[in-house]
């Protein structure tokens, strides 16, 4: 019993060693040359093309090669709210996607994974509608 507590305390040292190092790399790396303000025209014009937030993040990491953009000053959404142009509500973002996904499933009837996914998906919207309850 004792070894067992051993190599489990050793199993979360391991891993608590692997987040202290992302939490502790705060500073920009050299090879980002791009400024902040730069960045966030990046940010407004991707999202006025219809790009939610982590496509964002997912397309500065791609194509513009900026590893996170918090490490440049804000988050992405902290740039978005002080312009003005607050993101889809995740109740939004959901329901396009159970949308999409009823279209195929009406296409495909035999695609039982879609199938799962939307059942998830559902489980998801009633979810996200308690935690962000629709002000009207």
């Amino acid at each position: 019993m004792r070894q067992f507590q051993q190599n489990h305390n050793l199993f979360n040292t391991y891993f608590s060693q692997q987040t202290m190092s992302k939490e502790t790399d705060k500073a920009k790396p050299a090879w980002v040359t791009m400024k902040p303000a730069e960045i966030s025209k990046i940010v407004l014009n991707l999202h006025k093309e219809g790009n939610s937030p982590a496509k964002i993040g997912l397309i500065l990491r791609d194509q513009h090669g900026i590893p996170r953009a918090k490490l440049l000053g804000k988050k992405i959404t902290q740039i978005l709210k002080e312009e003005n142009q607050t993101p889809e509500s995740p109740v939004v973002q959901i329901e396009k996607s159970k949308l999409n996904l009823e279209k195929h499933i009406g296409k495909h009837k035999h695609d039982y994974t879609a199938l799962k996914t939307l059942h998830k998906k559902l489980w998801d919207l009633n979810r996200a509608k308690k935690q962000y309850p629709v002000t009207a």
